[in-house]
């Protein structure tokens, strides 16, 4: 399992249920990592999506309890359920999408993160733990810093040094 973020210097990643910022290269690059794969969010998460509906080319997976189910994805209201759907479909390429309550839930159990980093500060709601002062995280990549108009950020990738099983 890995994660997958963008976040402002102080690792802030959303406000009032919008991202921080829209950079299309990092666009770009959520799309080429998760294409293909299962991912998992929680309810807002979902509902922020365009159009309120999942994915393309995944395997939509929304962890709530406010949902008994959604067209075009699997719904799981824990992470017991959320952990026997994904040993039963068998599936090892999953990244947690989000947001702030899943990220947190399911940070233990990822084995990397991808973390766009965006170089300023906004107004936030919304946090993912700072990783490079998060016990057992490590930076193993950073890619050079680039530019989109005025905002500069860069790709690294983090790596979990003891990530917990969620296989039974």
């Amino acid at each position: 399992m890995k994660l997958i973020a963008a976040v402002d210097e102080n690792w802030g990643i959303g406000n009032n249920c919008d991202l921080l910022q829209v950079i299309p290269a990092d666009m770009q690059y959520f799309k080429a990592q998760t294409s293909g794969k299962v991912v998992v969010m929680g309810r807002t998460t979902f509902e922020s999506l365009p159009g309120k509906k999942p994915l393309a080319e995944r395997v939509n997976i929304v962890l709530s309890t406010m949902y008994d189910n959604l067209p075009e994805a699997v719904v799981c209201a824990s992470l017991v359920d959320l952990f026997r759907y994904l040993q039963q479909i068998g599936r090892e390429d999953i990244f947690v999408i989000g947001g702030e309550s899943v990220y947190c839930q399911l940070l233990a159990y990822c084995s990397e993160a991808y973390i766009t980093k965006i170089r300023n500060c906004y107004p936030a709601d919304r946090y993912l733990p700072d990783l490079d002062k998060f016990p057992g995280w490590e930076c193993v990549d950073e890619g050079s810093w680039q530019k989109h108009r005025e905002w500069e950020y860069r790709f690294t990738r983090y790596k979990n040094q003891v990530p917990l099983s969620w296989k039974e």
